[in-house]
């Protein structure tokens, strides 16, 4: 029987973070305008280059008949264009109900998601935001998976995001 050694396993299963969590915390501000409707939101990852690397939520109107609420995530302009227009919603454990005012957090388990699949190294947690009758607003946060340090990184949105946070929990 052969041996492997620890070095040898590495360099068979390659750089991939394993058993790691992506923290998203996601605040909805209180905006005061004459009808207020909820944001449909994406978050999702992206290479350095600006590749697509993983979808991992988007909000939207499940409630609406004959899945109609789906006709208006194309208002989430740049999540439509890179990934948007070639996923049929809803999708089992991506798709959720809008969310009202305040803070969200979201854990996205890496044996659980597409997470599971990315290298280690550097990335970029985008949320898009768009509301009817509102505006629009994309939100980047950089982040390294795999990391160890567990320490949150803090954008904050302007106008239809608040505070976004990500933390990568090995």
């Amino acid at each position: 029987m052969q041996k492997i050694l620890p070095f040898a396993i590495t360099s068979l299963l390659g750089t991939s973070a394993m058993a790691a969590e992506l923290v998203v915390k996601v605040e909805v501000p209180k905006l005061n305008v004459a009808e207020y409707h909820r944001p449909y939101v994406a978050i999702w990852v992206e290479r350095p280059d600006q590749s697509f690397a993983a979808n991992l939520s988007v909000w939207y109107d499940l409630k609406k008949r004959d899945n109609e609420g789906s006709k208006w995530l194309k208002d989430m302009r740049q999540w439509w264009r890179r990934i948007g227009r070639e996923v049929a919603m809803p999708v089992d454990g991506v798709s959720a109900a809008t969310r009202i005012v305040g803070e969200h957090t979201l854990s996205f388990a890496s044996d659980k998601t597409a997470l599971g699949k990315l290298p280690a190294g550097e990335y970029n947690l985008l949320v898009e935001a768009a509301r009817e009758g509102g505006g629009r607003e994309v939100v980047k946060v950089p982040f390294v998976w795999g990391s160890k340090d567990g320490k949150a990184q803090v954008v904050q949105g302007s106008h239809e995001l608040g505070a976004i946070s990500v933390q990568v929990k090995p």
